[in-house]
């Protein structure tokens, strides 16, 4: 009797599950976040590159004296300091990063031991996008073309342009120094 019931609640079970999870398939590609700068350029860094994203004060950011200009200050991730630049500027966007709001999207990207802040203007989405329909940059400007790995190109509006940057380059770019 025991048994008929189960069999029973698990028919029930399948029959309230809609057609849509039943088609559930695994993503393809690999994950990545999507971001606006300033200037309203979308732009996206590999998940596996990230190592925090979070919301901060303006407050909470402190500038550092004769830094590059390229940096807003350092920041305190639990305990351990990390400098937090605007990577609008950075990319040479004439655009500024609102910083009077209460909060500003970073990004912590990490590579060996080097962690930097980014500061954005807003965050996406997590996206699942083909590594396969990653194009070659197109119409990119000479100063950012070796931050940006390629795009996508979105194919009901071929305006619509997802950059991909390399976070590494980023990290290591000499421009940092100036």
């Amino acid at each position: 009797m025991v048994g008929n019931l189960d069999l029973d609640f698990d028919q029930d079970k399948q029959q309230d599950i809609s057609p849509e999870l039943q088609e559930l398939k695994t993503p393809e590609g690999e994950l990545y976040l999507r971001f606006h700068l300033p200037s309203k350029e979308e732009f996206a860094l590999p998940a596996i590159a990230i190592r925090e994203v979070m919301q901060q004060s303006p407050e909470r950011i402190t500038p550092i004296p004769n830094a590059s200009p390229l940096l807003l200050g350092t920041l305190n991730l639990r305990g351990q300091v990390i400098w937090v630049a605007d990577l609008g500027q950075f990319l040479g966007n004439i655009v500024p990063l609102r910083t009077d709001r209460p909060e500003i999207p970073v990004i912590a990207v990490e590579e060996q031991d080097t962690l930097l802040g980014l500061a954005i203007d807003q965050l996406g989405d997590m996206e699942w996008l083909d590594i396969e329909q990653l194009q070659a940059p197109n119409n990119v400007a000479d100063h950012i073309a070796p931050y940006v790995q390629g795009e996508w190109v979105n194919q009901d509006n071929s305006n619509q342009v997802l950059r991909l940057l390399d976070q590494i380059a980023i990290l290591r770019s000499a421009r940092w120094a100036t």
